[in-house]
């Protein structure tokens, strides 16, 4: 226990002594008047004159130590607007053990008494010493208000998955996150900081950062193709900053880097019905920079649209920007049905050298990495036409499907190469404790768009939950994807099968005060 006295201490109770010294007074004098009206005027002057005499110097005594005390304690001064000292009291003007107001009662009633507000002096000093209550409390208000609605979110996945042709090299092909067969796989490790708008509050702009590691990290980042240079932004899955303008029932903008829109599946494992990912969410965008823009029109309709560098571009690899135009409708709270279109132009119009061939040096540089121009490079566009729905049938039941068609051509007068297909889903909550969720998906490759080969393929996924706790997920998955020709690998070098058979569990964990989907 800290026994050092602060000034604010020491002047609150001397003003209450003070102010409980004047109530007596005030007190005693009355009590002295209507006690006996039998003496003399002139004995009744004198026995008030000495009652006050006494009363001034218990205040000039307490002064006294309260200025002791503060001297003691090595706190700063405290101003104390003095009463006047005792001039015309006596020198033995001390209390006696029989004086009006001194016994046993008058020290209690000294302790125990609040301040008094006609007591005008010492509430100065207290008011003096004051402001310092404010200033101890200026940096935890700032904090708060820098703080408000922020969220610190983690989570950790992982998994181990068997494949059955026990292929060389232990690959799955074709697989986004789980790309690995008999290996203990982790999958992501991520931290999710967001700072989310609350227009009702006041608050306009927003804020969100996605830090990821593992295996998905290099899935989707990992490829020179779209990025020229991936590992600068790997570890940054998305990281963009939110404003609503006030405009008919708000304009939301962002700007930075986002999860891409298109596709039904998403990139954190707890919110998928599977643990494994479609076809589908590997072959479509994963993420954009840029700026987009969401307005809803009424409670039907909400439009969305944004204008990127491409599909998977955090840098720009070409001058063109690609645009997006979607619409998700929501006839009622159990029913959401999202329709998108893309257009873009996804092909390099320069290289990136780490250092330069003979006749190269004059080449520009970026970050002391050089850069070569492509000759004649390729310009054909890439469009995408998209459209997902869900519906909650019961509190327990989820049905959803999805269709896609993606057409690219190389140059403007090239040939298109075409994927087109869907997904079906149906998910199914037993219970809080268990579910079960099922999906079976079609992509027709036509020209090798997606996989470099032409073919048609096919998968069908089994999954089984365990949630013990909100925060723990265990899933165990069997999976099975089938193509018209020999894709997948063997056990042996040169070795393709038609079938790739999984079987899998997944693990994931997550903290954190974000509620809902991440």
């Amino acid at each position: 226990m800290n026994h050092r006295l602060c000034p604010q201490r020491l002047s609150a109770g001397w003003t209450a002594s003070l102010a409980l010294i004047s109530i007596t007074l005030v007190a005693g004098t009355g009590t002295a008047i209507a006690a006996d009206s039998s003496p003399s005027t002139d004995e009744r002057i004198t026995q008030l004159s000495d009652e006050v005499a006494e009363l001034k110097a218990l205040v000039h005594q307490l002064q006294e130590q309260v200025a002791r005390q503060a001297a003691a304690s090595n706190s700063p001064v405290v101003a104390v607007a003095a009463v006047p000292a005792p001039t015309s009291a006596p020198a033995t003007a001390a209390p006696s053990a029989t004086a009006p107001g001194s016994g046993p009662g008058m020290a209690a009633a000294v302790v125990a008494a609040p301040p008094s507000a006609t007591v005008s002096e010492p509430a100065t000093a207290t008011a003096a010493a004051g402001p310092a209550a404010p200033a101890a409390t200026a940096v935890p208000k700032v904090a708060a208000d820098i703080l408000r609605g922020i969220t610190i979110n983690a989570a950790l996945d992982g998994y181990y998955e068997y494949n059955t042709n026990n292929p060389i090299g232990r690959v799955n092909y074709l697989r986004a996150y789980d790309v690995s067969s008999n290996s203990f796989s982790l999958n992501q490790a991520d931290l999710v900081i967001e700072s989310a708008t609350d227009v009702a509050a006041g608050k306009r702009y927003g804020m969100r950062l996605d830090l990821q590691y593992g295996q998905a990290t290099e899935t989707l980042q990992g490829s020179p193709v779209n990025e020229l240079r991936p590992d600068v932004y790997r570890s940054v899955y998305q990281a963009y900053g939110t404003y609503v303008f006030p405009l008919g029932s708000g304009l939301t903008l962002d700007f930075g880097k986002w999860a891409s829109s298109l596709g039904m599946e998403g990139n954190y494992t707890k919110d998928q019905l599977n643990y494994s990912r479609s076809w589908w969410f590997n072959y479509l965008p994963y993420y954009h920079m840029g700026a987009r823009a969401k307005y809803a029109v009424n409670d039907l309709v909400t439009v969305n649209a944004y204008v990127a560098n491409g599909a998977q571009q955090t840098e720009a690899n070409n001058n063109y920007k690609d645009q997006m135009l979607g619409l998700v409708i929501t006839p009622n709270s159990k029913v959401s049905w999202t329709v998108n279109f893309y257009e873009g132009q996804e092909h390099p119009d320069v290289i990136y050298l780490s250092s330069p061939g003979p006749g190269q040096q004059n080449l520009p540089q970026v970050q002391g990495t050089y850069i070569q121009p492509i000759t004649n490079p390729p310009t054909g566009k890439l469009y995408i036409g998209d459209t997902y729905a869900s519906w909650q049938v019961t509190s327990a039941l989820t049905l959803g499907a999805e269709a896609d068609d993606v057409s690219e051509k190389l140059y403007s007068y090239s040939s298109p190469e075409h994927v087109s297909g869907g997904a079906l889903y149906a998910g199914y909550q037993i219970s809080p404790l268990f579910a079960v969720a099922t999906r079976a998906e079609y992509l027709a490759d036509r020209g090798g768009l997606f996989s470099g080969t032409t073919q048609y393929l096919k998968e069908e996924t089994l999954t089984f939950d365990y949630r013990p706790a909100d925060g723990f997920l265990m899933r165990a998955e069997y999976r099975r994807d089938l193509s018209n020709k020999p894709y997948f690998l063997g056990s042996s070098l040169g070795q393709l099968e038609t079938a790739q058979p999984t079987i899998g569990v997944g693990l994931v964990w997550w903290i954190g005060q974000k509620t809902g989907s991440w």
